[in-house]
């Protein structure tokens, strides 16, 4: 069985006065009711009546009507008071007795009964809204009843604020809820409710609208939420499709599908979408007033696709959410593969910075024509789940091949080959150890010897070997190895060390090779769940070329070792001797003086990403503000963000943003320009003829450099050229040193870099060392003037030796380079913690290195899982508390006497300083002074 769900929506988002509103809006088929907050009649009046419900701070004045309509205004319509003593009016349902107001003669759906409440709101608070309403009148069935807020300010358009809705019937008392706060003072401030069709007369009970501070209700919200309380109402849809509404299309109910051979995977109903027409098109429900802020809440859904020849599609569960001052935004919660065979739960995790006036939760992403079917759904706060214990790895032998016969002696006994080609054994290959291996692995000779793979037919046919028991859970292992191919390639040959780890392919090392020399090959890998087997081989050459491989090595590495060594280098070059010398009128007085020195902050740039919406949650800010003193913003430069409709430009996110910064004395990159990579270029600009598109290229650079002259200390100028041709493609070669020229000319105070990934790593051939400087040499020799290179730094189990030797060769250049989007995952947080350290170590270490920015730091706001250091509520996992470590470890303290010289000496990091003297007479001075970067003894005099 099946029925459709019609309805309207009658919400106001738009900036049009209450007599321009139409009925309907951007979300289509929206109509919610609250079945949890529907009362039984017998027991309405003590409800309603219960004095003890009622908060003191009621700023709704006249609240249940016993002053008649007192402070009560009926907008462009009529209302009067029905008492106990006056009896109900015609029309209206005995069932409905007691004190309450008549909202009647309206002619439209916004008229209703409002009262001004300006002087009893402040900025910043929360309020909570508590309604008693029901309807009468020309209409039989439910209605729906919306609180709302009047929003004035002089000199702008009128706004409204929709603060909760309720289907209110003629039969009983509905209560219609929600919370609201200000972002900004507005010059009036008007609560009313409305929203019945026309003809339908509103009765109101009582009102109450109660307040809190903001604060207070974030900790009462977060101490008393309940962890399995589903916001979700009718989420199995046991009352039909109530609190359910069609995303553009449609909403059907069902027992059964296909002529039975779809079922409810549980329960005894499911929905299904119908007359789908965008892939956006879907079912919906709102949960405004349900969702709190700063609360990570999960999401499960039991989904389904349905019909169009379609057996398999992406489907997605999205939040849009609208701010008080209209600003949208589209939060992904969780995608997957569904397919038209079996339900399948959809997983994923949200959470809200600011405070929404409305929050819409939906699914979404099928071709058009495909249905999507949901059994059931649960919304609530996320399970806090305890972090796992750091991994305990017994017998690690850092530094120990777990590859059998890898210099030969035993003919090829060990290996075999995969697929059809051949394996024999020949003399001529390098005696010397790879360069990134040499530091584990010391500088033992190699045989010599090598494995010749011929007739191969196929790119993958490599020799192999099992390596499954060798293995351990959670150590990373780096590889190393010799290649080499031969004769007969027309075209430059990839060459992979691959893992075949159960049915998942793991890259463990790639490198380009055109032509007959030996390479070296390096990369890593870690395995973090228990496989039944693993297989590594050498692949890649062209079917018919012939593969040679010498000295394959696997071997865990020893981070700590390695860290020993980087903490020597750290001190060589980000510290400096400092000599301070003492003065005073009575020098006999500097005897036995007492110093204490304290760094304020490191100069180093240690800096994160971040997003508009982060800034509206003060948990970040407190963060964000104290642990780093540079920024990106994620997406607000973007050309796509900025301009994402030809013509239509939206700096506001970006301005905000940068004056978040300017606020916090926080320094900022601006990222990015253009991005090379076509499927990043919105499609308006991708429609665009040659001469156009070079015209919008000229407006863009011109458009956002003089906007913001002077204001983004570097900008990434055309991001991942080494992965993306778009501009080349269709502009010509000369584009890419020409957006650099004209960007140079607009705001010479910028440094303008290359910005690519995996060139650290070892695993992309692409963006070698080597491929990015000779990508960065073509573009200077084109009279580009690149001033930095940005290194991503997006990696999996990070190898010191294989970041320190792309950091060398780079380094030859004399550009300064930024790691600019660091981020590395783990599902242990240990582990991810020194996945983290080795990355800062390496970076702090290097004397080529200027700068380090995280890609983010906070859970659910990070474009990878598992790599946050702060839990979406606010607390300081593992990984976190381990870059505070650092960030302390980077910091000098010193304390002692001053000499007989009237000096102090110490060695200290780079960055301001904070000097404590305390005489004999103790007397106490203070004093700052900054260390600059320097080889010499940087000499601070200081008079007292």
């Amino acid at each position: 069985m099946s029925r459709f769900l019609n309805c309207c929506f009658t919400g106001r988002v738009s900036k049009q006065s209450p007599q321009s509103q139409k009925s309907g809006d951007n979300m289509e088929n929206q109509s919610t009711s609250n079945a949890n907050n529907v009362f039984h009649p017998q027991n309405l009046n003590e409800e309603v009546n219960d004095s003890s419900s009622r908060a003191s701070t009621n700023i709704i004045l006249n609240d249940d009507f016993s002053g008649g309509l007192h402070l009560w205004h009926p907008n462009c319509c009529d209302a009067f008071v029905i008492s106990e003593e006056s009896g109900n009016s015609e029309g209206i349902p005995a069932k409905l007795s007691g004190r309450y107001a008549v909202v009647n003669n309206r002619s439209e759906c916004w008229q209703g009964l409002e009262q001004d409440i300006t002087t009893r709101v402040s900025m910043g608070s929360t309020y909570t809204v508590c309604a008693w309403v029901a309807v009468s009148g020309a209409h039989d069935g439910v209605s729906d009843v919306l609180a709302t807020l009047k929003l004035e300010y002089r000199d702008s358009a009128v706004t409204y604020l929709f603060i909760g809705r309720i289907s209110a019937s003629r039969e009983r008392w509905e209560k219609v809820e929600g919370t609201f706060s200000l972002s900004t003072m507005p010059d009036r401030v008007v609560f009313y409710l409305e929203g019945p069709s026309p003809g339908v007369d509103l009765l109101i009970r009582s009102v109450m609208v109660s307040c809190s501070s903001l604060a207070e209700y974030d900790s009462r919200s977060k101490g008393s939420i309940c962890d399995d309380e589903n916001i979700i109402l009718n989420p199995k849809f046991d009352d039909g499709l109530q609190n359910w509404s069609g995303r553009g299309c449609k909403i059907v109910l069902h027992d059964s599908m296909a002529d039975g051979k779809i079922l409810p995977m549980s329960g005894k109903f499911f929905a299904s979408t119908a007359d789908r027409t965008q892939n956006w098109n879907g079912m919906q429900q709102e949960i405004t007033g349900r969702v709190q802020r700063k609360i990570a809440y999960e999401v499960v859904a039991v989904v389904r696709i349905y019909g169009n020849n379609v057996t398999s599609s992406d489907l997605r569960a999205t939040l849009w959410v609208q701010a008080a001052d209209l600003r949208e935004q589209y939060i992904g919660i969780a995608s997957l593969q569904a397919t038209d065979k079996d339900w399948v739960q959809l997983k994923g995790k949200f959470l809200l910075n600011g405070s929404p006036s409305r929050a819409v939760i939906f699914l979404e992403g099928p071709p058009p024509g495909t249905d999507i079917l949901l059994n059931n759904i649960v919304v609530k706060h996320a399970a806090k789940v305890p972090p796992p214990s750091p991994p305990v790895i017994k017998d690690a032998a850092f530094g120990v091949n777990i590859i059998a016969n890898s210099n030969l002696s035993d003919g090829t006994n060990g290996w075999f080959p995969l697929g059809n080609c051949t394996l024999s054994v020949g003399n001529g290959s390098p005696h010397i150890l790879p360069p990134m291996a040499r530091e584990s692995l010391g500088h033992a000779p190699l045989s010599g010897r090598y494995i010749l793979v011929t007739k191969r037919t196929q790119t993958w046919m490599a020799p192999a070997q099992i390596i499954t028991d060798k293995l351990k859970l959670y150590l990373t292992y780096q590889v190393s190895a010799w290649v080499r191919i031969g004769t007969g390639a027309t075209r430059p040959q990839n060459i992979n060390v691959a893992l075949g780890v159960d049915s998942q392919w793991v890259n463990g090392g790639q490198v380009e090779i055109n032509d007959d020399r030996w390479h070296e090959i390096g990369g890593s890998f870690r395995i973090e769940k228990q496989p039944a087997k693993v297989m590594v081989y050498v692949q890649g050459p062209d079917a018919g070329v012939d593969l040679m491989v010498a000295g394959l090595q696997i071997f865990p590495v020893d981070r700590e070792a390695r860290f020993k060594h980087l903490q020597s280098e750290t001190d060589k070059i980000r510290k400096r001797n400092v000599i301070l010398k003492f003065s005073a009128s009575d020098s006999t007085t500097l005897l036995g003086t007492y110093v204490k020195i304290r760094q304020m902050q490191n100069s180093f740039p240690f800096g994160s990403c971040l997003s508009r919406s982060n800034i509206d949650n003060e948990d970040f800010v407190d963060f964000f503000s104290k642990n780093f003193n540079w920024a990106v913003f994620g997406n607000e430069l973007k050309w796509y963000w900025t301009e994402a409709q030809q013509g239509n430009f939206n700096y506001k996110d970006a301005d905000e943003l940068l004056n978040f910064c300017e606020c916090h004395n926080i320094q900022v990159r601006g990222h990015c320009i253009f991005w090379e990579v076509e499927s990043a270029v919105q499609t308006w600009i991708r429609t665009l003829n040659k001469n156009d598109l070079m015209s919008a290229v000229q407006n863009r650079l011109l458009g956002l450099l003089t906007r913001y002259k002077g204001k983004f200390k570097h900008y990434d100028v055309n991001n991942e050229m080494l992965h993306g041709s778009f501009y080349q493609d269709h502009l010509g070669k000369d584009i890419r040193a020409n957006m650099f020229k004209i960007a140079n000319q607009l705001d010479p105070s910028a440094i303008l870099f290359v910005n690519d990934y995996h060139i650290e790593d070892g695993c992309d051939s692409r963006s070698s060392p080597e491929k990015y400087i000779e990508h960065i040499l073509d573009l200077q020799e084109q009279g580009a003037p690149v001033g930095g290179i940005g290194i991503q730094g997006h990696i999996d189990s990070p190898v010191g030796p294989i970041v320190c030797s792309a950091l060398d060769k780079l380094g030859i250049l004399g550009l300064p380079i930024w790691f600019t989007e660091v981020d590395v995952s783990s599902n242990n947080e240990y582990v991810r913690a020194d996945d983290l350290e080795v990355m800062l170590r390496e970076a702090f270490a290097h004397p080529a290195v200027d700068g380090v920015m995280l890609w983010g730091f906070w859970e659910l706001f990070m474009s990878r899982d598992n790599a946050h250091l702060v839990n979406a509520e606010g607390d300081i996992n593992v990984a976190g508390k381990r870059y505070l470590d650092l960030k302390k470890e980077w910091l000098t303290l010193a304390q002692g006497h001053i000499d007989k010289q009237s000096q102090f000496e110490f060695r200290g990091f780079h960055g301001s300083y904070e000097v404590e003297v305390v005489t004999r007479s103790k007397k106490v001075t203070k004093k700052t002074f900054i260390v600059d970067p320097g080889l010499e003894p940087v000499t601070v005099s200081i008079n007292l």
